[in-house]
């Protein structure tokens, strides 16, 4: 596979998980706003931009509800925003034409030709709720009619990678916010994750138990350690050579450090310094990318967040 068809690939996955996943995240922390009238809400959006690594306004202004959605929803020209990750989508679908089904390609332009409307024409909810049905879709046709090679392998990894870090910005959010912030009960319903809660933990609720299943759940899709452990499986699938020292096999060992600080680390320690740790696993995330981009493809320009790595 030539190296250009694999990077886009790879940052179609990215994107389309990101958009997703700030939707999430977004919907979760406008939520919070509204239920409570009492939140500071210049610092609860100055704590958010923050997290999501997107440079807060000035101190002569104030944040609101409206500078986050202006940055991280509606910023066409930022890729760190939910229309921005949807239009890299599409561009990279573009370049890749050749490889991707026609499903996939229409899924990806008609989104991107739908979005004006839904950004002037609809509520923050619905326009929250669209971008995740839309992520759905394109999910499930790449799941459905793409063939198991290395296309399917490099999607995945850009979705497991961007997954494990979204999810950690989703934690630490809630983390940083402390009690002023979205419930844990609010972040597993963003996350679709409340009724596989419910049922793991026989309904046993706890926000211990909630952050244990974010991060820790072997099972859910959108845990840290199931996304990280899905990534190595995907790199071993690409090249599955052993005792060849290559570039890859650093992406691996920085996942497989990241997840084994998780996995084997007392959950009472790692849930008494979540922001430290969710930062970690971001750190990862972005050193795993470098060491892919590096091998797979090398003469890619990098793609980052905005206001820099975390």
């Amino acid at each position: 596979m030539l190296s250009r068809i694999a990077e886009s690939l790879f940052w179609i996955g990215r994107y389309v998980e990101r958009a997703d996943d700030t939707a999430r995240i977004l919907d979760a922390h406008l939520q919070h706003l509204l239920e409570d009238p009492w939140m500071e809400e210049d610092l609860a959006c100055r704590s958010l931009l923050a997290v999501m690594g997107a440079a807060p306004p000035g101190e002569d202004k104030l944040a609101q509800r409206q500078t986050v959605m202006d940055t991280l929803a509606y910023d066409r020209l930022s890729t760190g925003s939910i229309a921005g990750s949807l239009a890299a989508a599409r561009e990279n679908a573009r370049r890749a034409r050749e490889i991707l089904s026609a499903e996939l390609w229409e899924c990806l332009n008609t989104t991107w030709n739908a979005l004006p409307g839904r950004i002037t024409g609809s509520t923050p909810h619905d326009f929250f709720a669209w971008v995740r049905e839309r992520a759905a879709i394109v999910g499930g046709i790449t799941d459905a009619a793409t063939r198991r090679d290395a296309t399917l392998q490099f999607f995945i990894l850009g979705r497991s990678i961007e997954r494990a870090d979204m999810t950690a910005r989703l934690i630490a959010t809630r983390a940083l916010a402390g009690g002023t912030g979205p419930g844990w009960t609010t972040l597993l319903r963003s996350c679709g994750a409340h009724e596989a809660f419910l049922r793991t933990y026989r309904g046993r609720d706890s926000d211990t138990l909630a952050a244990e299943f974010l991060l820790l759940d072997r099972l859910f899709p959108r845990s840290v350690l199931f996304s990280l452990e899905l990534a190595e499986q995907c790199l071993a699938e690409l090249d599955p050579g052993e005792g060849r020292l290559r570039i890859e096999e650093d992406a691996r060992k920085v996942l497989g450090r990241i997840r084994s600080g998780l996995e084997y680390r007392p959950v009472l320690k790692l849930l008494g310094n979540l922001p430290g740790e969710m930062e970690e696993v971001q750190r990862g995330c972005s050193e795993a990318s470098d060491a892919i981009r590096l091998r797979y493809f090398p003469s890619g320009i990098g793609d980052d967040w905005i206001g820099g790595r975390m």
